[in-house]
């Protein structure tokens, strides 16, 4: 059975599977090592450019908020002109459309 923030993932997984070859990432597996970061951490092609824009996506449960390490952490990112989407897969945050209609504008940025 999948959790409601499973669900969001899986969601999220699904857009990204529509952007290979312009989105590279991956999902870190928290271990206890080391630092932690978001659920997702990615790098999308920004149109024809030899450059991209890194990017995160914190996944939660529909209601759910960031912690205040991931606060911390999406703070953080922004702070170094990353962009971040917060999703629970209402419209209380970013929502999916609004992700993908982010990922085809940077895909077709020229």
């Amino acid at each position: 059975m999948t959790t409601p923030e499973g669900k969001v993932k899986n969601t999220v997984k699904k857009i990204l599977k529509k952007y290979e070859g312009m989105v590279d990432g991956f999902w870190p597996v928290p271990s206890g090592l080391g630092e932690s970061h978001l659920d997702y951490v990615g790098c999308v092609a920004v149109g024809k450019r030899p450059t991209g824009l890194f990017f995160a996506v914190e996944t939660k449960a529909p209601g759910k908020k960031p912690t205040a390490r991931q606060e911390k952490r999406i703070n953080d990112v922004r702070g170094a002109g990353g962009k971040v989407f917060v999703i629970d897969g209402t419209t209380n945050t970013d929502t999916y459309e609004q992700f993908e209609a982010w990922l085809i504008l940077m895909c077709m940025s020229k």
